[in-house]
């Protein structure tokens, strides 16, 4: 799979493209990623990429020349490719929009500065618009290594294990299971008796059962889009009734 990332900080992934998953995703071959410094095709001897506002007001704004000249650099697949601006006006990136982007052969991923772009740019050239949050970056560069390492984990031979993403917290709209390792006695704590046992079918019935009570404890939302069988179901049911019922005075806080 292959990204170009329209910044004019390239030396921000430095970093990140040498370490971690997305380093090995790199040097296996697996992902290639592209960097396009937006002040390159930016004209006049100080390079500038952005300009005061029309209409007046505070910050600065992302001049549409150098980057619609960027994008036009770029060699697209011959099979398409897809132009994402990332924005805190766009769609909130999730699990599921990480699995569409998976499915692509390559992905334009164009950062913002300052106040953001010339809206043309997002007129002519942009065919999704995303948000990592609602909160404000300095600049999509953090977004865009998000999105990309959220994606690569995604691409077959990246991860150690082939189930690995299988098992990620959403992956099926639950958070996941607790995870333990050595040592088995921490601080008086103890790793449960279950997962010492080797028998692996009780182990998956405890791992399936501790990601439901996790997500009813801390995000109940995400149950409605979950995939849930019956014996999941009959597990809710029984987490259910162990909980404290909420006190009437409470109420607006349970």
């Amino acid at each position: 799979m292959r990204f170009d990332v329209l910044t004019i900080f390239p030396d921000m992934f430095s970093a990140y493209l040498r370490d971690g998953i997305a380093g090995r995703a790199v040097k296996r071959g697996l992902l290639d990623v592209r960097l396009v410094n937006i002040r390159d095709f930016a004209r006049g001897a100080h390079k500038t990429t952005d300009d005061r506002p029309y209409g007046g007001g505070d910050g600065m704004v992302m001049r549409p020349g150098p980057i619609s000249r960027a994008l036009g650099s770029i060699e697209r697949n011959s099979r398409g490719s897809l132009v994402i601006l990332l924005t805190p006006q766009g769609e909130t990136f999730n699990q599921s929009i990480a699995w569409d982007i998976s499915s692509l052969e390559q992905v334009i991923l164009v950062c913002g500065r300052y106040e953001g772009v010339d809206e043309r740019i997002r007129l002519l050239f942009v065919d999704r618009e995303i948000s990592i949050g609602d909160y404000v970056l300095s600049g999509g560069e953090l977004a865009a290594m998000v999105i990309m390492d959220s994606v690569c984990r995604l691409i077959p031979g990246t991860l150690g294990g082939e189930k690995s993403s299988f098992e990620d917290s959403f992956q099926d709209s639950l958070l996941e299971y607790p995870h333990y390792t050595r040592p088995r006695v921490f601080e008086g704590l103890e790793v449960p008796e279950i997962l010492l046992s080797g028998d692996h079918a009780r182990i998956r019935g405890w791992r399936r059962k501790e990601a439901l009570k996790r997500t009813f404890e801390r995000r109940p939302d995400l149950l409605a889009k979950a995939k849930l069988d019956d014996e999941d179901l009959r597990i809710l049911e029984q987490i259910r009734s162990q909980t404290p019922a909420c006190p009437p005075e409470a109420e607006a806080d349970c």
